[in-house]
């Protein structure tokens, strides 16, 4: 079992740029498909961007932040990271990551059916 414990989120002017982080404990987790989901306030949680894990790695991201937010992982340090540039302000939202070392297929990943979840960082955009 993985816990997750996601940081960096806080104010952020709109335009601007943070990167969250999302700390996991586990010897496994260089296998584990991992990703980011966001739920803004009255609103169902959403796929944010991925790294699904197949043997090798393959990234993924929702339309709407596609060329603006990046997705990464450091296996050394057991940690994922969402760089998120130009920044909105209907992008604030609790943002969350999830893991699951057996979920390979795009369609659960978007649809947010993997088993480990952290509580969530808010992330405030102003403008």
């Amino acid at each position: 079992q993985v816990q997750l414990v996601e940081s960096g989120g806080g104010l952020e002017q709109a335009g601007g740029s943070l990167r969250l982080s999302c700390a996991a404990s586990g010897r496994t987790f260089s296998v584990y498909t991992m990703g980011w989901f966001r739920q803004a306030p009255g609103k169902e949680r959403e796929f944010v961007a991925a790294i699904i894990w197949s043997g090798g790695t393959s990234t993924l991201y929702a339309d709407s932040v596609k060329g603006r937010f990046t997705i990464s992982r450091d296996n050394a340090k057991n940690t994922l990271y969402l760089k998120m540039n130009s920044l909105k302000p209907e992008e604030t939202a609790v943002y969350y990551c999830a893991g699951d070392p057996r979920v390979r297929s795009v369609t659960t990943v978007v649809n947010g059916g993997m088993n480990y979840w952290g509580k969530g960082t808010l992330v405030t955009v102003f403008s």
